[in-house]
């Protein structure tokens, strides 16, 4: 059995420390902050309880399948709650639509009801082909290994599996072909934000995501997502996995092999492999050796032509009193989306903040969060990246002030009434995502999906050094709780082959 280091106490690194760990293998896990979770951020104040990252829970069957292999079931240690209702969407002409909790029918049969028309019947084409897309794409580019290019050439003779995904088509694109009312493709655009995209830029697969999300539902943890991350933290030490926080890796070993790590108090830990869950530009760029980093100049290369992915302004609310005809997950559009990105991303203007973003809003109906007859509020605006010499400088306490007060004024115009009912306020920048995740620039998924070489050729799991994995959201599959579930799946099964 191996001596095995996880850089990053992440959902991504903690889920790959407890496979190995039941696989024998000797896990140290090594983590920059003073606790577990990585962007599976936590905050308290009094009675009050926020989510300050994941708020919400899709695909648990991964996390079910990781539990089963790793010790006693998941519901041994969380309780997980269906959702009635998934998301309340208010649209810019003030439609509001409730999605249900599950089911493609109903959902349809809500749109239908909120939007008439035609636009029942649509969605549901629609999330047929999304059906389809996830049939071709979930064993080759989700629980699978990346290779680069030869994962697309495998598909390249199947003529249908190419016209299913649509490969050169944008995810704004398909959603045009199949809907005629512009407030769904507006729904559908925000889809693109999971991965930290644009919908003109990001591919036509990633309609998958609402499909998941209405096929195999939505949920909540009682007591906020971080509860599971502490179950995952728990079975990992309760196997044998060994934790270190408030450390920092500053160089992984690896001439003429893999050999452990060098900590910034000057420690060195010997290592047969090491599994990253740090970002992986953050990996190749300042943990490796000008030797190592030769060797991975490919990966490197193709890292520099993504674009990264968006950040979140964040805002948390302690609210005394209930809001009216609120959900658990609340979500404002403006009247232009596109605005949005062009802002994020630089498209033919300056990277700004965004001045009339979408605002979604996390207010748990959970005794657990929160004192009764009272809200905790979680505001996530999304926001370009920390980037002070080319972008916005998050730094400057100023803009935060500014920023704030503006999400609040915006507030009060759609009817939210906040006044005299703040226990509590806090923003949350990027470059502070940044600090306590190290991740550049705050960018919560690493890169985004703008563009085909992003969305289906990201890092690698597998590197060109021998015994030096990537595990997490910046590499393969991607962000979010079950994709980084999955590629530490990915990583554990090549570790025990190898």
């Amino acid at each position: 059995m191996a001596n095995i280091i996880v850089i990053g106490a992440g959902m991504g690194g903690m889920a790959c420390a407890a496979r190995l760990a039941s696989k024998g293998h000797a896990v140290r896990v090594l983590e920059h902050n003073e606790t577990w979770g990585g962007k599976l951020g936590y905050a308290e104040h009094a009675e009050y309880k926020f989510d300050t990252g994941p708020s919400l829970l899709t695909l648990p069957a991964v996390y079910r399948d990781l539990f089963l292999k790793t010790g006693a079931a998941l519901e041994d240690s969380i309780d997980i709650v269906d959702l009635e209702t998934a998301f309340r969407y208010q649209f810019a002409d003030g439609t509001v639509l409730k999605m249900p909790g599950t089911g493609i029918g109903r959902c349809a049969e809500a749109i239908g009801d909120s939007l008439g028309g035609t636009s029942a019947d649509q969605w549901r084409n629609f999330m047929r082909r999304a059906a389809q897309m996830w049939s071709v794409t979930r064993k080759p580019f989700l629980e699978s290994e990346l290779h680069g290019l030869r994962s697309l050439l495998a598909l390249s003779w199947r003529v249908n599996d190419i016209r299913t995904i649509a490969p050169t088509k944008s995810l704004r694109d398909l959603a045009s072909h199949y809907l005629s009312d512009p407030r769904l493709v507006t729904l559908v655009d925000r889809y693109a934000t999971y991965t930290g995209s644009d919908p003109r830029q990001a591919p036509a697969a990633l309609a998958t995501v609402p499909y998941i999300e209405q096929m195999f539902g939505a949920y909540h943890v009682n007591g906020g997502l971080r509860e599971l991350g502490r179950a995952l933290y728990e079975r990992a030490y309760s196997i044998g996995v060994q934790f270190e926080f408030g450390c920092t890796v500053v160089n992984i070993a690896t001439e003429p092999n893999v050999s452990g790590v060098t900590l910034e108090d000057g420690r060195f830990i010997a290592a047969d492999i090491v599994v990253a869950n740090s970002d992986a530009s953050n990996v190749y760029q300042h943990l490796l050796s000008p030797v190592a980093q030769e060797r991975t100049k490919s990966a490197k290369k193709s890292l520099a032509k993504a674009t990264p992915s968006l950040s979140g302004f964040v805002i948390l609310q302690a609210m005394t009193g209930k809001t009216e005809d609120f959900e658990h997950h609340n979500v404002f559009f403006p009247e232009n989306y596109d605005d949005e990105f062009d802002s994020i991303f630089g498209i033919g203007k300056k990277v700004t903040p965004v001045a009339d973003p979408t605002i979604y809003i996390c207010s748990p109906n959970d005794a657990k969060m929160a004192p009764e007859g009272n809200e905790s509020w979680f505001m996530l605006i999304n926001a370009p990246r920390h980037d002070p010499d080319n972008g916005v400088n998050w730094s400057d306490p100023e803009l935060k002030d500014s920023y704030t007060e503006q999400i609040l004024s915006a507030l009060q115009k759609l009817g939210l009434k906040t006044e005299g009912r703040i226990a509590l306020q806090r923003a949350i920048t990027p470059d502070e995502l940044e600090r306590n995740t190290l991740a550049p620039g705050g960018s919560i998924y690493g890169t985004s999906s703008n563009g085909m070489r992003s969305a289906f050729l990201r890092p690698e799991n597998v590197t060109k050094i021998p015994n030096l994995y990537l595990v997490g959201g910046s590499s393969h599959p991607g962000g979010g709780l079950p994709l980084v579930g999955m590629s530490a799946e990915i990583v554990a099964n090549h570790i025990g082959r190898a």
